[in-house]
């Protein structure tokens, strides 16, 4: 979801990369390079690192070691009010590679922040686009590669116009061998509804001799919108291998994020995106399988092996927005945790997709729209992490008239749960689209069996506009309601569409903080470890703030995390969730550590 609470939160985006090193006493020591290889530093989305020179006891000593700005902005008027650096930089043969909002690829020095060299994709964006960031580039490595040879070292990045390139990593320039003059059209065999709506804006997954990408979708435009095809191409001469289509007679936004790879047992897991449009589903009966699932497929071919569904009939724009996170159970059975925008997390079996910790199916409220039929039940994890329901005795406000008014929104709308349906009266979604966990991700750490994860909320209020009135309530929309909120025409379905985040007067939400935190699970307990808030929005309170990026951990008991929105970069006691440093950074940092 593009909103623009976040935005507007987040102005004056950051496009500074800032490298934190430790000084030591001791001096320089030699130990190998950890490395970062992708996007989750390891096929599996761990985001862990097996370095522990940085610990709890030093990790106050860590210095600024120099700063690389990307000069990314300012690009053109209208796209840079949406532009957000997501890129999480990977560490590969002695080099940051790195991607800015519009898919420029560096290459820098990671020991003096000097840039290698730029490659500038030349986007042709005509129509606009529905969102402008790029989440970071993947690598490849030729395994047995003759001395001169070109392209031995491989970057992808999928672009924002639909292009999968292919980049010498040595020069930066594109690898001729690669589809045409080292890049695939991925619009290819697909029916543009609107083109700028149709993206690539995650890092490609890699599985040998295999470069893996799925496509983002601008949401709630229509009833049939593009298809959310997943593709495997040669990475060496660009050649489609296969294509996996999860389109029934509804479409998907297949794929927005991160694949995860298990190269050993020829297993990729695909998170796929809602049913479209998100908030009316009359038109796409039944549970929309495999829509907001977790699918595993066979990495050779694509061939489908299971598939695990967190929402049935999405009404709420409950996506899986998170990289699964791949680790081992308590007796080695290969595991794999999905965290959600419910904050619900379900652990499962990596090679069947059959539940490690209980799964319920549980009756949920029926919608009261005409011609929709919602699902009669959703599954329950054992595991949730963010409160699931929003009542007027929960309203917060720094003053008690702020207090009451929130308590007055609430009670005039529909809110008795997490899955509580969209309404033509207003609906309070609560986790909402934002999460819970969202694209962030999870981190895990397999010493002591921790997942962590950056958790949202932030409650959105939902209402449906009846097709022949969209029009009006859209010219006569609040000022507040233009600033915060979105209208969305859901062409082809009954009725139209408003969200806006539930903020009081003074701006900030209308449930009690914290609304952001930082939170850890003990997979093998099946329980919540800890949960601290991530930043703050009122000086000297510990209240969190919504978080757009994710954390990372370490081997020294550490948790870093950037994501919140008052500019710091945290980290935190991995056992405990003590905070036991910050540093300011010029500004919110969207990526990962």
């Amino acid at each position: 979801m593009t909103n623009r609470f976040y935005y507007h939160t987040t102005a004056g985006l950051c496009f500074t990369l800032l490298v934190l090193g430790f000084i030591s006493r001791a001096g320089a020591q030699a130990k190998p390079e950890a490395g970062w290889s992708n996007y989750g530093n390891g096929g599996g989305g761990t985001r862990y690192s097996p370095a522990s020179q940085i610990d709890r006891r030093n990790v106050g000593q860590l210095k600024q070691a120099w700063t690389y700005r990307s000069g990314a902005l300012p690009h053109d008027p209208e796209l840079d009010k949406k532009a957000a650096f997501e890129a999480t930089p990977i560490l590969v043969g002695g080099k940051l590679f790195l991607s800015t909002p519009y898919d420029h690829v560096i290459a820098l020095n990671p020991e003096t922040g000097a840039k290698l060299w730029e490659f500038d994709p030349q986007l042709e964006l005509p129509y606009g686009a529905s969102e402008v960031t790029s989440r970071g580039v993947s690598a490849w490595r030729a395994p047995r590669a003759k001395a001169g040879q070109q392209c031995t070292l491989r970057i992808f990045i999928g672009t924002l116009d639909a292009r999968l390139i292919a980049l010498d990593g040595a020069t930066g320039k594109p690898c001729s061998d690669f589809g045409s003059d080292g890049e695939v059209d991925l619009t290819s065999g697909v029916r543009l509804r609107d083109p700028g709506d149709y993206q690539v804006t995650c890092a490609p997954a890699i599985f040998k001799d295999l470069v893996i990408t799925g496509s983002s979708m601008g949401d709630n435009r229509a009833v049939t919108v593009e298809r959310g095809m997943v593709r495997a191409f040669d990475v060496r001469t660009g050649t489609l291998r296969w294509t996996w289509d999860p389109i029934a007679s509804w479409a998907y936004r297949t794929t927005p994020r991160t694949v995860s790879v298990d190269a050993q047992r020829d297993l990729i897991f695909i998170p796929t995106g809602s049913a479209s449009p998100d908030y009316y589903g009359g038109i796409r009966k039944g549970d929309n399988q495999w829509a907001n699932s977790v699918v595993a497929l066979r990495a050779i071919t694509g061939e489908f092996v299971w598939g695990f569904q967190v929402v049935h009939h999405d009404l709420w724009d409950y996506d899986v927005a998170s990289q699964p996170t791949l680790f081992a159970w308590k007796d080695g059975t290969p595991a794999i945790a999905i965290t959600t925008k419910m904050g619900r997390v379900f652990v499962l079996n990596r090679l069947t997709g059959a539940p490690l910790l209980p799964v319920e199916e549980r009756p949920v409220l029926k919608s009261d729209i005409p011609g929709e039929e919602s699902w009669p039940t959703q599954p329950e994890s054992a595991i949730s992490v963010v409160p699931e329901k929003l009542r007027p005795e929960d309203a917060w406000g720094i003053k008690p008239e702020e207090r009451q008014w929130c308590a007055d929104k609430i009670k005039a709308a529909r809110s008795e749960g997490v899955f509580t349906p969209p309404s033509l009266q207003g609906t309070l979604v609560f986790p909402s689209n934002v999460g819970g966990v969202n694209w962030g991700s999870a981190a895990y750490d397999p010493q002591h069996h921790l997942l962590f994860m950056d958790t949202n909320r932030l409650p959105i209020f939902v209402k449906l506009i009846p097709r022949a009135e969209y029009d009006h309530a859209r010219k006569n929309a609040s000022d507040s309601d233009r600033l915060h909120g979105e209208f969305a025409r859901q062409v082809g379905a009954p009725y139209g569409m408003f969200r806006s985040p539930l903020l009081s007067p003074s701006g900030l939400p209308c449930n009690a903080p914290p609304w952001g935190t930082v939170a850890a699970v003990d997979l093998f307990l099946g329980v919540k470890a800890w949960d601290a808030p991530l930043g703050s929005w009122i000086p000297g309170r510990h209240t969190g703030t919504i978080t757009l990026g994710g954390p990372i951990a370490s081997a020294g008991g550490l948790v870093f995390s950037a994501a919140a929105m008052d500019n710091y970069l945290r980290a935190f006691d991995s056992e405990t969730g003590k905070e036991l440093w910050e540093y300011e950074l010029p500004a919110a940092a969207r990526p990962h550590p």
